[in-house]
């Protein structure tokens, strides 16, 4: 049986739906699904056959491809999105409430109406509920998002003067530890390993591997190693080069150097 990869945002999450039914799909066709929220439409990220994947619950089947009927709700509730953010703002102001409105989302159907939003503080909003299911008339979830998701829905120029990532094309956050900028021997300035959303940078992830690789075969500061030269002992080490800075311990004459980590020999 083949299997699609859904995108139902761009830089969102993907997940696995089952194709029945002799539906012929394509890369990007818009299809519509039934999700945990509701039934929705999204993009056909990639397809495969069931076999070459570990996939180990069962997959909901892809209802149909999006028909013209379809695509016109979806674009009629986008335009309603925009509506709702507004409308919810002003009563955000109007409750004196703590929270910070970034995005709403309907289902196809719109059977439910789920509204994004940012707040430093726990937020009583069960009267802005009432307020808003009276107005639209379906089922109303306030969903409380984090520094990382808000970066990656409202946008913005990362450090590095790109894109922010997050917003481009990182569907789902891994875990950033402060040991990997250790690991990328990084001034631990917050400033310089932080990005927008005040969290560590994403891109500390993508190098881990090849700098974690590289301590593995590369000696530590202090480890003593052998050289063309003589015994010398490990000051500095620069992974990007692959190369570490000796002071040789027999010939003092000899100035400290850099030499590829290759051209040495550990001492135990």
């Amino acid at each position: 049986m083949q299997v699609a990869l859904i995108q139902f945002k761009d830089a969102g999450k993907k997940y696995y739906f089952s194709v029945e039914n002799n539906l012929e799909l394509e890369l990007n066709d818009v299809v519509v699904v039934e999700t945990a929220v509701g039934i929705e439409t999204g993009k056909v990220y990639s397809l495969k056959e069931e076999d070459e994947l570990e996939i180990t619950q069962a997959l909901k089947p892809i209802l149909r491809v999006a028909n013209e009927h379809d695509l016109i709700k979806k674009s009629e509730n986008e335009q309603l999105e925009r509506d709702v953010v507004k409308k919810t703002i002003l009563l955000v102001r109007e409750l004196d409430l703590g929270m910070k409105i970034l995005e709403s989302e309907f289902t196809l159907d719109r059977a439910k109406l789920t509204i994004y939003f940012e707040s430093e503080n726990r937020v009583d909003f069960r009267e802005l509920v009432k307020r808003i299911s009276s107005i639209y008339q379906t089922r109303i979830e306030l969903r409380q998002i984090g520094p990382r998701d808000v970066a990656k829905r409202v946008g913005g120029i990362g450090p590095c003067g790109l894109v922010l990532c997050c917003s481009t094309f990182i569907g789902e956050f891994e875990p950033v530890t402060i040991k990997m900028a250790k690991n990328q021997n990084l001034a631990l300035n917050p400033k310089k390993i932080s990005g927008v959303c005040g969290k560590l940078l994403c891109c500390l992830k993508y190098e881990d591997d090849v700098y974690t690789e590289l301590r593995d075969l590369m000696p530590d500061i202090n480890n003593r190693v052998k050289t063309e030269k003589g015994k010398a002992v490990v000051i500095d080490i620069n992974f990007l080069t692959s190369k570490i800075k000796v002071r040789y311990l027999e010939d003092k004459e000899l100035s400290d150097e850099w030499i590829d980590y290759r051209e040495s020999t550990l001492i135990q």
